[in-house]
């Protein structure tokens, strides 16, 4: 007998399975060869005034592909009176990719922050502006993981604890 769902949970089963799909919360897209992607997670989408959806983890993917960054988490904020949603990251840099990209000078806090700077840049080149990152914060330790050593979207790592 082939049974679907969650062992003995059935109230969870009746909530994930809807119309013969498996809702797991994670958002995607089949590309034209029928391959499927996934974008990001439903409950971490960031949405602005405008009904924009911008999904962190995609913003995060192009962080995390340049060499200079070992680690980043992107979050919507607000700022005072004001109720637009903007871009920030917070990144923990790849120390010994910038040592090596500066020649092997040990980097100050100025030399770091003007080579992630220019790494916000090149990224936000790749982004329409609604996705734009609007500030970022330069981390001077890990973020703090889960037991699957997936960095937890609340706790410490919003707080900005961490920061130099």
């Amino acid at each position: 007998m082939l049974c679907f769902g969650y062992y003995e949970n059935e109230e969870a089963t009746k909530k994930a399975l809807q119309n013969g799909w498996f809702h797991t919360g994670d958002l995607g897209k089949v590309d034209e060869n029928g391959y499927l992607y996934i974008t990001g997670r439903c409950k971490s989408v960031i949405v602005t005034k405008n009904g924009k959806n911008i999904y962190p983890e995609e913003v995060e993917y192009y962080l995390n592909d340049n060499p200079l960054v070992s680690e980043s988490l992107v979050l919507g904020i607000h700022k005072e009176n004001d109720d637009e949603t903007y871009i920030n990251a917070q990144i923990y840099p790849n120390l010994e990719a910038i040592t090596e990209y500066l020649k092997g000078s040990v980097p100050t806090k100025e030399e770091i922050w003007k080579v992630i700077s220019d790494v916000v840049s090149s990224v936000n080149k790749r982004l329409p502006n609604y996705k734009h990152i609007k500030s970022f914060i330069i981390r001077d330790k890990e973020f703090e993981k889960t037991t699957t050593q997936k960095i937890k979207r609340y706790g410490n790592n919003v707080s900005g604890d961490g920061e130099f």
